[in-house]
């Protein structure tokens, strides 16, 4: 069974790509013949298994929009586990039982319940006694089995996780001030999206943890029984080992260092006995059951001195608080600040220059302050925009308190919207950095975007200026001249409209014919309609085109930059995962290619999957771990040289 089911993730995967890839305009990757070929085969498989995955080509789950997520109770209350950050304890706790520890994964809390075969609900955990039903959000993510052999009654819970390739790409399309926090945090968000489209575009995975009901299966009195079953069933499963007491501290071990390599947010293990009975025999507590428990990572804390609190201005105008100290070591790296995130934070630390803080790395990635031992409470938020100089105002958001620089003219506001404006994905002005942006800003020769545009007016000013020369303001220029030619969905993303990354730019220029006067001019109902845009968005860009000074900015960049048609062939790569290892010769390295890749629709990910379409390493003939995974499950190893030709590069 599990070689059948590898091959319906690798069927799965391989029709998806040369579907997405066809219907961009390109049908290289494979003839009709043969995918009609494999498709067959897919169906041949998914009526031998009963397994059918989320997200294969013989499944059509449609999008709904739902006017709210329904409660349901559940039927056992879902505990949580209690917890330890000693190895000692866990193994005083296991003694001479077996047991299975495996990850904690760090997401959102699922329960499935299957009939017949067939996925018939999903409920979140909530509050651990009533949840919300999320039934047609499960359908679209990306490994859930809608269909399984068994045919009784099956009921299992799992994590629904997005990877940290997932939170970056979804992050990198926001404005700093609008990004998610941590991957957690998006998952949840993710997961109970009124609108299933926007959970498909977030591609959410399931690991499947604990099987709560199974009719007429024996098990054998063993935990790791019901682990291979939920995985012959389809399902993706925490990755475990086996244990005793013996060898539990080396497998605690085993487990840390492959944390800087996941892909996925934990927060920690899960240690269960093995012993069904054994562990059904032991009960719970009020809050806990007795069959299992936590263990979280010892936190590496580090004592210090606070030296400051920055105040950093962004270009909404929100002003957030970071924490400067004497550097430290924490996790092999050498820290010196980490955010505080807002004034709630800053008042619960009581934060005072000089204070001796502990400060630590969350989930051993995340530079946060753990504690202040001595909380002087001197730390008291700016009055006057660190930039401007205009009076601040404290908001309160959802009993949150934030602090803001209301002017709209602050030059941190602009020099943050100058810098969106320039960068990459939007005009792409090549060397206008945001250093050389403030050198602009204080000669006073940058007020507003399009004075980008006249920089050749100034000359003199700029050749003279520190940094800057004959070639280099020649070079400028050039970047300039160049940006003035550009696509209608780059200049949407370049105006900085809250909520429009640049994916959602696209969406929005190409259901209204890449004319930017329809877009300028589009009413809520009619950019709702959009497939992928939701009330948030349609309001924002409404906004922000009801707004007269944005629209004189707007008319301004318009009498100098004329628009080209979009090219299809630059999302040659939607829908194709990659991994790329080993030492590369056409890229400076691997960001670089994964910055290409992801720029032209595709993904990069940082392990071989049944889901990974191609795996890019110029020694194909290695024994490395990735190597033989690819090989393992089929996936094609492309040299540089072979994934140049293929992708017309």
């Amino acid at each position: 069974m599990s070689d059948k089911l590898e091959e319906i993730k690798g069927l799965t995967a391989r029709l998806n790509q040369a579907a997405s890839v066809y219907y961009q305009g390109h049908d290289e990757i494979m003839s009709n013949f043969e995918y009609d070929k494999l498709y067959d085969r897919l169906v041949q498989l998914e009526k031998e298994t009963g397994i059918v995955l989320a997200g294969s080509p013989t499944q059509k789950v449609g999008y709904e929009v739902l006017g709210e997520l329904p409660k349901e109770q559940h039927q056992s209350p879902m505990l949580s586990l209690d917890k330890t950050k000693e190895v000692g304890q866990l193994e005083e706790w296991l003694g001479e039982q077996d047991g299975l520890l495996s990850w904690k994964m760090d997401g959102l809390t699922v329960v499935l319940a299957y009939e017949d075969g067939r996925l018939i609900k999903a409920v979140t955990r909530g509050n651990g006694q009533v949840g919300e039903v999320i039934t047609n959000n499960a359908k679209v993510f990306q490994n859930i089995p809608l269909n399984i052999p068994n045919k009784g009654q099956v009921v299992l819970r799992g994590e629904a996780v997005i990877t940290y390739s997932e939170f970056n790409r979804i992050n990198e399309e926001l404005p700093e001030e609008e990004q998610y926090k941590n991957p957690r945090n998006l998952c949840s968000g993710s997961v109970r999206q009124l609108n299933n489209e926007i959970t498909a575009n977030r591609h959410v995975n399931f690991y499947a943890f604990s099987l709560v009901t199974a009719e007429g299966v024996d098990f054998h009195n063993s935990q790791e029984e019901k682990f291979l079953f939920m995985k012959e069933q389809g399902f993706d499963i925490v990755e475990y080992k086996k244990v005793n007491r013996e060898n539990l501290a080396d497998m605690v071990s085993w487990f840390a260092r492959k944390i800087p390599s996941n892909d996925f947010p934990s927060d920690g293990l899960v240690l269960l006995y093995d012993d069904i009975v054994y562990g059904e025999s032991l009960g719970s507590t009020a809050k806990f059951p007795r069959n299992a428990i936590a263990f979280k990572w010892a936190d590496e804390i580090a004592r210090t001195t606070l030296k400051e609190v920055e105040w950093s201005a962004s270009r909404t105008g929100l002003i957030n608080p970071v924490a400067v100290f004497e550097p430290v070591e924490l996790e092999g790296t050498t820290v010196s600040r980490a955010s505080v995130h807002n004034l709630s934070i800053v008042k619960q630390l009581a934060l005072g220059i000089g204070d001796t803080i502990e400060v630590y790395k969350a989930n051993m990635i995340i530079p946060q302050i753990a504690e202040n031992l001595t909380r002087s409470g001197t730390v008291q938020p700016v009055t006057f925009c660190p930039v401007c100089s205009e009076p601040t105002s404290i908001h309160n958001e959802n009993g949150v308190e934030v602090l803001f620089c209301e002017n709209k003219k602050c030059l941190a506001k602009k020099r943050k919207a100058i810098s969106l404006f320039v960068s990459r994905d939007a005009m792409n002005i090549d060397g206008m950095s945001e250093a050389t942006i403030e050198k602009l800003m204080e000669k006073g020769l940058i007020h507003q975007l399009g004075d980008l545009f006249r920089i050749e007016e100034h000359r003199e000013i700029i050749t003279e200026m520190e940094g800057f020369g004959k070639k280099s303001y020649e070079k400028l220029v050039q970047a300039v001249h160049a940006a003035k030619v550009t696509t209608v969905s780059r200049f949407l993303y370049s105006l900085g409209i809250p909520n429009v990354g640049p994916s959602n730019a696209k969406m929005v220029c190409k259901a209204m014919g890449q004319d930017f006067k329809r877009v300028r001019h589009a009413t809520e109902e009619e950019l709702i309609e959009i497939d992928g845009v939701g009330g948030v968005i349609a309001k924002s860009i409404v906004s922000f085109f009801a707004d007269k000074e944005n629209n004189e900015v707007v008319d301004d960049l318009l009498s100098v930059i004329k628009f080209e048609k979009e090219e299809s062939a630059d999302n040659n790569m939607e829908g194709i995962q990659f991994v790329i290892t080993g030492s590369l010769a056409h890229f400076a390295n691997r960001n670089e290619a994964k910055e290409l890749i992801e720029s032209r629709g595709g993904k990069v990910t940082g392990s071989v999957t049944s889901k990974t379409s191609y795996l890019i390493n110029n020694d194909n003939t290695s024994n490395s771990s990735k190597n033989k995974k690819a090989k393992e499950l089929n996936i094609p190893i492309l040299t540089e040289e072979e994934f140049i030709e293929r992708f017309q590069l």
